[in-house]
């Protein structure tokens, strides 16, 4: 369901693939996002697969302990990469009830988020993802502009994972350290005034100080 693969990072950032069909294209290309990620130091990478946690329907009651995580893991990233492939002109449906369950306030209230989608078509997930960066914006999120759009994903990505295309590599791995540069310049540095302040002045950038 979730996996971590780096307990004493700084910059937690989860991941989260909206495709649950067996082999999906949406994981691929998102499985190249966690590798560029994971390049950097520093970085804790928490992959959630929505397919394994049993998320209710908005307005029933009952959340099981997979839920419960996943929530609790949203809420203590510095920021989020939510990968959707595009059905019937949206993102999926799996990534609207992930969505729901994160409640409201959101716990993507001012959090970072960086957008990727996959598509058949030429056009690419376009409309996928207009309609989810309004969804995230909607509930409070910090959606970060130049979403990437994979388009033929089919011609994309052989059988094993493996991208055909360095430009759309190139692109998709921008996915992840577009979100990172920002929290760098943008979160990092109110991080360390803040932990200014509480020392008089004195800036300690370890430990739970710079635990974003």
């Amino acid at each position: 369901m979730i996996d971590s693969s780096d307990q004493t990072a700084h910059i937690r950032i989860v991941t989260i693939c909206g495709s649950v069909r067996p082999g999906n294209y949406t994981s691929k290309a998102l499985a190249i996002v966690n590798d560029e990620l994971r390049k950097h130091s520093g970085v804790e990478v928490i992959e959630i697969d929505l397919d394994r946690i049993a998320l209710p329907l908005p307005g029933k009651a009952g959340r099981d302990s997979t839920t419960e995580r996943f929530i609790e893991e949203v809420e203590k990233a510095s920021g989020i990469v939510i990968a959707t492939p595009e059905y019937h002109g949206s993102f999926s449906s799996v990534i609207k009830l992930a969505i729901e369950n994160l409640g409201f306030p959101s716990a993507l209230a001012g959090k970072p988020i960086s957008l990727l989608g996959v598509a058949y078509g030429r056009i690419g997930a376009i409309k996928a993802l207009e309609h989810l960066r309004s969804v995230c914006s909607h509930v409070g999120a910090i959606v970060l502009p130049n979403p990437v759009s994979v388009a033929r994903v089919q011609e994309i990505f052989d059988e094993k994972g493996n991208c055909l295309d360095t430009e759309s590599e190139r692109l998709i791995r921008s996915v992840g350290t577009a979100l990172l540069d920002y929290i760098k310049e943008a979160i990092c540095p109110r991080k360390a005034l803040a932990a200014m302040a509480r020392t008089g002045g004195r800036a300690d950038l370890t430990g739970e100080h710079m635990a974003l």
